[in-house]
């Protein structure tokens, strides 16, 4: 059995293509964020459709759900993407809503899209906290935030894998020598790379962005 994570995908399609054939995994987990701010939302939901791909839910997946429900009424590239999707096939709609918060049994992870609180544990964590911790504070994550990083906090035995970061990269934490959390947003819609880990294998694999999809906010 060959497992792969696949990082946010935010849009890039060609990207995750050339990842998943270059890891040809028997089982694909998508850490969330599917969608939006990338240049192809059709091209990757196709891309989930045809390979049976899985998925958890990003906190941009759950402000699609937003605009579905019509409580992001602003929310312009929302409707953009949301209207890109329902041209490619409208059976998107309902896989987003029945995509879970979390998946437990990857080859013995769990893929989460943000993380934990660490001190509440799996489920114990809010909805909220799924799919946006960052630092255990749950503030904006400035740089003099004092609040450790969810996963330098956590000191549960359940091993994990989630995204969300862009910022910080990879992540990789250790106990007895082998690895139990994994971050795996390197900020492909950034320009900078599409990341996959292997589990079984603790082999990591990455596709450079094809360009700067989307400007890093200062």
């Amino acid at each position: 059995m060959r497992t792969l994570v696949v990082g946010d995908v935010h849009g890039c399609s060609q990207e995750l293509a050339t990842l998943m054939a270059t890891a040809s995994a028997d089982r694909v987990v998508l850490v969330g964020d599917l969608y939006t701010k990338g240049p192809d939302p059709a091209g990757v939901w196709h891309l989930i459709r045809e390979t049976g791909a899985e998925c958890v839910l990003g906190n941009h997946d759950q402000r699609l759900l937003d605009v579905l429900d019509g409580e992001r009424p602003k929310d312009k590239h929302g409707h953009a993407v949301a209207e890109a999707l329902d041209a490619a096939d409208k059976a998107w709609r309902e896989h987003l809503r029945s995509t879970p918060l979390w998946r437990e049994d990857v080859a013995g992870f769990t893929v989460v899209h943000a993380g934990v609180h660490p001190d509440k544990g799996l489920h114990g964590s809010s909805r909220h906290e799924l799919i946006n911790i960052r630092r255990t504070t749950g503030g904006k994550d400035v740089e003099d935030d004092p609040g450790p990083f969810w996963y330098r906090a956590y000191e549960g035995r359940r091993k994990f894998v989630f995204g969300h970061d862009a910022a910080r990269g990879l992540v990789r934490v250790e106990k007895n020598g082998r690895p139990s959390i994994i971050g795996l947003d390197t900020g492909c819609v950034y320009g900078g790379q599409l990341s996959g880990w292997l589990v079984e294998e603790d082999v990591l694999i990455q596709v450079p962005a094809g360009r700067v999809w989307q400007a890093v906010r200062k």
